[in-house]
């Protein structure tokens, strides 16, 4: 892979006060710089979507402190970055790792390191823990593979205080629902996020979430949001996630951007369209996705009409059996089923030789009706599944649109019976290599960009997301030329391959291509002051 070279004046770190970034065309170079760590020689992709520029980076303790040309007094360790490029640690805006980051197997997540991701942000779809002190207790408790950043997820509050119930709350739930908000973002909350394909989140009304939200902005946090509908209730959707923003006075983000179903494929345009628009009436809105033209999530989610989960799975069994829901549970799920995407059960526990076959297939093989199948599978259990549903030019185009950014939407997990989305394990490498490296379908630095860069303008951080003097030392060191997802729907347990280090607060989370299970990642909390100064022009109005 070529990579265009910017020519490189001085960089150093100012000697009082914060770090920061001074070029100096033709000065003389500073004092020499003391670090534990001397990254030399590679191709500095700093996260803004410019060339790179060949140089060295200094690290000393969590921080960088120098980047470009400088003298070096002393250095414990010199790495030769020749040929590799050094950018920021890659931020997953869009994680499910919120259990799996606190438990001894998956704590390391190992399969995002791999990916060269050293930050996860949790809570999203509306789903998570409510209480964000115990939440941040639970990761710093004993360290992280990644640093974790959070969403109050307004699903689990409304189900906190509502429980499953398909109605609007009382003024004293509405204010309990506030009360909790307002806890949630003192204690270092980014934002909230809603699941409005999901049961509780979806009963919320539009004039709910706005109130939530306000609450969410007088803290400077954003509303990100799994809009209520991703294929024929695309543009209302998008159109009700900008309105939210706007009547709560704070920024939108979009999660997953995509249209799925065969019979929307081409409707992102006209998605993005709304959001571009927004973004010229001075509306900070912005989405995220996954480089795969497959989606996942439950099977219950993808074919059960939501009125039919209020109360709980519970609820949803007695109304699968009852003789007046069950004809219009059938013809719901008939209807899903009509449109014709592939439907493979990645889990499903009652009968696990069903895992990695796709639905219709099943049915045709046992000469059973479809319909009848799935009302059987959730009889039984829990079901997840991976659709395929999107269009490779929808893709490709939402890629490379500059205010989207790269996000799993998977999570920290290990080797299995499962076969989950390979999301969980090549996103980002994906992206690069696939993608920026083989198909050319966006440079190598707008690739970064969106991995970096732009997810820490989204979440307003103030030191992390580039590779500048003074941030903290999160950076990933990868080969563009090997640098690749391996990660399969046949075979998704593969790590991705091409990291050969990533540090995760000045700490090597991988050590010349090995992974070190170091703990090093620890709870985010929202940055007290709103990040405006490095933010590429036209991104906050």
């Amino acid at each position: 892979m070529s990579i265009r070279v910017r020519s490189l004046f001085v960089w150093l770190v100012v000697a009082t006060g914060p770090a920061s970034l001074i070029a100096q065309d033709g000065a003389a170079p500073p004092a020499g710089i003391e670090c534990d760590v001397l990254l030399k020689g590679g191709s500095i992709l700093d996260g803004m979507g410019g060339d790179a520029v060949v140089g060295d980076v200094a690290i000393q303790n969590d921080r960088i402190v120098a980047v470009g040309a400088f003298e070096v007094a002393r250095a414990g360790r010199t790495i030769d970055c020749t040929g590799l490029v050094v950018a920021p640690g890659f931020i997953d805006l869009h994680s499910h790792s919120d259990g799996a980051i606190t438990e001894p197997n998956t704590r390391s997540n190992a399969n995002y390191i791999t990916q060269g991701c050293t930050t996860v942000v949790t809570g999203n779809c509306g789903s998570g823990p409510v209480d964000v002190a115990k939440y941040f207790e639970d990761v710093n408790s004993a360290g992280t593979g990644t640093n974790v950043i959070h969403l109050l997820p307004q699903g689990s509050l409304r189900e906190k205080v509502m429980g499953k119930a398909n109605r609007p709350p009382t003024a004293e739930e509405l204010t309990e629902m506030k009360s909790l908000a307002e806890k949630a973002m003192n204690d270092g909350a980014i934002g909230m996020s809603t699941g409005l394909i999901y049961v509780p989140s979806s009963y919320a009304k539009t004039d709910e979430l706005v109130e939530i939200a306000k609450v969410v902005a007088q803290h400077g946090g954003l509303y990100a949001s799994h809009i209520r509908g991703e294929g024929n209730e695309l543009l209302g959707s998008v159109d009700e996630a900008i309105s939210i923003g706007r009547d709560a006075g704070l920024p939108v983000h979009i999660s997953h951007f995509k249209a799925t179903g065969k019979n929307n494929w081409g409707t992102l345009r006209a998605a993005a369209d709304l959001i571009e628009r927004a973004r010229k009436a001075g509306e900070p809105v912005t989405a995220d996705q996954y480089p795969y033209v497959a989606s996942s999530t439950s099977l219950e989610a993808t074919l059960i009409p939501t009125w039919a989960s209020e109360g709980g799975r519970d609820e949803l069994r007695r109304r699968l059996k009852d003789e007046k829901d069950l004809p219009r549970l059938r013809k719901a799920i008939a209807d899903e089923l009509a449109i014709g995407d592939l439907i493979m059960i990645s889990s499903h526990s009652a009968r696990p030789q069903y895992v990695g076959r796709e639905v219709r297939q099943i049915a045709t093989d046992e000469n059973r009706d479809v319909v009848d199948l799935v009302v059987e599978m959730h009889l039984e259990g829990a079901p997840r599944c991976v659709k395929f549903g999107m269009s490779e030019d929808d893709v490709q185009y939402a890629m490379a649109l500059p205010w989207v950014a790269t996000a799993s939407d998977g999570g920290a997990t290990i080797a299995s019976a499962d076969r989950p989305h390979p999301r969980n394990f090549g996103t980002f490498p994906r992206k690069i290599g696939h993608y920026a490296r083989d198909r050319k379908a966006v440079t190598l630095a707008h690739a970064v960009r969106s991995a970096t860069g732009l997810p820490a303008d989204i979440l307003r951080l103030t030191d992390r997301g580039y590779v500048r003097p003074g941030y903290v030392a999160d950076i990933a060191v990868f080969d563009p030329e090997t640098v690749r997802d391996r990660a399969t729907y046949e075979q998704p347990y593969q790590y991705s391959e091409g990291m050969r280090w990533v540090f995760v607060n000045g700490v090597p989370a991988i050590h010349d291509g090995t992974v070190t299970g170091a703990l090093a990642g620890k709870a985010i909390k929202r940055p007290a002051a709103i990040k405006t100064a490095n933010t590429p022009a036209g991104y906050f109005k």
